[in-house]
């Protein structure tokens, strides 16, 4: 009996060494990590993130997604399938298990969480798939370069990206299972070259952030390029995040904070603007005013009235820099053929007096090499949400979007720090 005894408090101390430390693991990666391309081969500016779709002879397929904070769910160029078998997916085509229209997540996207847009068609239970005797699931998307809305037959997918530290991609990889739209290659016709989806990061329960799971939290960091010639970079994780040429300072300290903001109509990112200033001249901003933050947008967009108190002010602060005709869609233009241009930071004032600085390179935008406007478009005088910052201001900005704590932090230019979003070091090691 006291053997029997023995054999099992061994047991016990064995199971509890294995439950501790299996607690006690901690992942060698911090975050995942994926390349950011700007495109300027659509009707606008536009940036999307590569990432791994199928697993195909040995080797994941790439495929490149538009960056949209606002959108509440993926959807991207693919078919849903009743039964997949090797054989069953056309060549060339990425195929996903379909979810029927009387599963809760069809119900629940569709009433809650889908495109709303005047131009959508009714979204019903008429699609089918050959063989299978229940409807498919339909969902409205809307296509971020022109606005018009198509749809999509919702499935299962596999989404994955490299695992890394914040220093370097690790040939390890991590994968995130949400619910997707499959649609047709026509719906990508506009897009940029070799883009085909739409990556949803915004807070809805559907979209890319809310898959993740532990170690990784639900943070978000953004680094666009300002060109095309080199990718910048995505992480989702805390951190830490690391550029080069200082490749031992973490970019989070560049960072200040402000609260991220809802808004009932919409899945995306908002934050408080209590002024702007330019060369310590504020311009006031109403207390109602709602300020989004936006992928898609290409340029910062302010409501008629602050659109002309910002140009007034911005036109006495340069007056002596050589005017220029107006280029659609801008308002204010300068010569620019004889010296390099520096104009003065515009400031956003934040709640608690944080301070995002526009500074010229964000500002400014070079249209020829004698001409440079400025990169702000009036909105129009009923213009909501008030103001809008586009992505040209976010070129060469560090953002991390925390959506546990709900918080924001920006960097302001990168370049100011000898860095910029190029400077992520690509370079695959192996996983620790």
């Amino acid at each position: 009996m006291l053997f029997l005894l023995q054999i099992l408090l061994i047991i016990l101390a064995v199971i509890a060494r294995e439950h501790e430390a299996i607690a006690e693991y901690v992942p060698p990666y911090t975050s995942v990590v994926a390349p950011v391309n700007k495109h300027t081969d659509a009707a606008k500016p536009l940036y999307s993130v590569q990432i791994k779709t199928a697993w195909v002879n040995d080797q994941y397929v790439h495929a490149n997604f538009l960056i949209d904070i606002d959108a509440p769910f993926v959807w991207h160029d693919c078919i849903v399938q009743w039964n997949i078998y090797p054989g069953s997916c056309p060549s060339n085509t990425l195929c996903n298990y379909a979810i029927s229209c009387e599963e809760y997540q069809c119900t629940d996207l569709r009433t809650t969480y889908s495109y709303n847009n005047p131009s959508c068609p009714p979204e019903t239970n008429s699609s089918t798939l050959p063989g299978w005797g229940s409807c498919a699931c339909s969902v409205n998307v809307v296509n971020p370069v022109t606005g018009s809305c198509g749809q999509a037959l919702l499935g299962y997918d596999e989404l994955t990206m490299s695992a890394g530290d914040g220093r370097n991609a690790f040939n390890g990889n991590y994968g995130a299972y949400p619910d997707v739209g499959c649609a047709p290659s026509s719906s990508f016709a506009l897009f940029p070259a070799n883009v085909t989806g739409v990556m949803a990061f915004s807070s809805s329960p559907y979209a890319f952030p809310a898959k993740l799971y532990q170690p990784l939290k639900k943070t978000l960091a953004l680094c666009f390029p300002s060109n095309s010639s080199a990718p910048g970079v995505l992480f989702f994780g805390t951190g830490p995040y690391y550029l080069l040429p200082q490749s031992n300072v973490d970019v989070r300290t560049y960072l200040s904070y402000t609260p991220l903001l809802s808004h009932p109509d919409s899945f995306g990112y908002f934050i408080g603007v209590n002024s702007i200033v330019i060369k310590k001249r504020s311009i006031n901003v109403p207390g109602n005013t709602t300020t989004k933050l936006s992928t898609i947008d290409p340029y910062t967009t302010l409501r008629t009235d602050i659109y002309n108190s910002v140009v007034r002010r911005f036109s006495m602060v340069t007056k002596r820099i050589p005017p220029a005709k107006p280029v659609a869609s801008f308002g204010l233009c300068f010569t620019t053929s004889t010296v390099g241009l520096k104009v003065p930071d515009i400031d956003f004032i934040l709640p608690d007096g944080k301070k995002w600085s526009i500074s010229t390179t964000n500002s400014m935008k070079q249209i020829t090499n004698e001409v440079a406007c400025l990169a702000f478009v009036d909105g129009g005088a009923t213009s909501e949400p008030a103001i809008v910052i586009g992505t040209f201001q976010f070129e060469d900005n560090f953002l991390e979007f925390d959506l546990q704590n709900w918080t924001f932090g920006f960097s302001s230019s990168l370049l100011h720090r000898q860095t910029s979003c190029a400077n992520f070091n690509s370079t695959v090691i192996e996983s620790p």
